[in-house]
């Protein structure tokens, strides 16, 4: 399994990292049953996050044709309301690390990451993650639209709002389509993956290598609906 972990400006870096480092080794532990890259939309560049300037390079374009795991994490910045925009204007012009994480993330739409993130997911050989507010991402391109996901507790409602069901999970699998909620669902978002596309022994490995247990059950649309509680 191949996956490329999607940067943008002002992406937080731990969903990136996180999931990375986790496949990263899950490829070690299997002897190369898994391979990953970070690659944005424009191709190779330096990539600027949104904690405190720290950069990344993409290694290569987003290629929605290969199969295999593409990952979009969430942005960081500074925690406002969905919609709400500072009264600097943050979000006009120049991408500024202090902006407002519903700007960073807004901000994408104005890239070719729409257009590319629609041929990933019309893709069957390919499965699309996302942690934290990289749902956000997907949803105001209008790409999950009755689908399960999961985002921030913070972007519950924004989810609502764009005719996803939105699930109160830390990590939910919608078939080609597994989410992840706050930041450090990174971790367990990736281990499930890892669990799921190469086997449980290999992601068991790897969650002893990283001394981190999963948490939380990773709710799927399976099963009798539980009534009473």
């Amino acid at each position: 399994m191949h996956a490329q972990i999607i940067l943008f400006d002002g992406f937080d870096p731990l969903d990136a990292i996180a999931p990375y480092e986790v496949l990263y080794a899950g490829g070690t532990a299997s002897g190369g049953a898994v391979s990953v890259e970070l690659v944005s939309a424009e191709g190779p560049r330096e990539v600027v996050s949104g904690t405190g300037g720290l950069v990344l390079r993409a290694t290569a374009a987003l290629d929605p044709g290969r199969a295999g795991l593409i990952l979009v994490p969430g942005a960081s910045g500074r925690v406002g309301e969905p919609g709400e925009v500072p009264d600097d204007d943050a979000g006009i012009g120049e991408w500024q690390p202090d902006e407002f994480i519903p700007v960073l993330l807004g901000r994408t739409l104005t890239t070719e990451l729409p257009t590319l993130m629609k041929a990933a997911m019309d893709n069957p050989e390919v499965t699309v993650s996302a942690v934290c507010g990289g749902s956000l991402v997907l949803a105001m391109a209008g790409l999950l639209e009755g689908r399960y996901a999961t985002t921030h507790h913070m972007g519950m409602d924004m989810l609502d709002a764009t005719g996803v069901h939105a699930v109160s999970a830390r990590v939910v699998d919608d078939g080609n389509l597994v989410t992840g909620a706050g930041v450090t669902s990174g971790l367990d978002l990736g281990l499930y993956l890892l669990e799921r596309e190469v086997g449980p022994q290999i992601a068991h490995a790897v969650e002893k290598l990283f001394a981190h247990e999963r948490r939380g059950t990773v709710w799927r649309n399976d099963g009798p609906v539980p009534a009473g509680i």
